[in-house]
């Protein structure tokens, strides 16, 4: 039986370094439940693997990609912004500049959950005394 050798496979991804992260990429996929292309001749996942790349039933591309993606922890996704959802009025009737304008008001975390809880609201607390 033929041996597959990186000979094989170095026409196909030019750097040795990475056609061993994405054979070894690929045997994990192999061994966690992924669908192989080629039959299995009773070789074990890295072989396989190196075997679909010589025979290119494989893209070296798709599998980089594929490792690149599963190695990111932090994945950017495109929101839609601000300025393009309209503002809805409150009656039917037109909006105005002094409509948009919002008040902010800052409190502490406590008042907030006392707030919520309905003990008391923020603005019935007697003011702390300092120190």
């Amino acid at each position: 039986m033929a041996r597959v050798t990186v000979e094989d496979c170095i026409d196909k991804v030019d750097n040795r370094f990475d056609l061993v992260l994405l054979a070894s990429h690929r045997a994990r996929m192999i061994s966690s439940g992924g669908p192989i292309t080629i039959e299995r001749d009773n070789d074990k996942n890295p072989v396989v693997a190196l075997r679909e790349i010589a025979d290119e039933t494989v893209s070296p591309e798709d599998l980089k990609e594929d490792l690149i993606h599963s190695l990111q922890k932090y994945v950017e996704v495109d929101e839609p912004e601000s300025d393009s959802v309209p503002l809805i009025a409150g009656s039917g009737g037109s909006v105005d500049a002094d409509d948009t304008d919002v008040a902010v008001e800052h409190m502490s975390e406590e008042e907030l959950l006392k707030g919520l809880e309905g003990l008391a609201p923020p603005e019935e607390q007697p003011e702390p005394d300092e120190e």
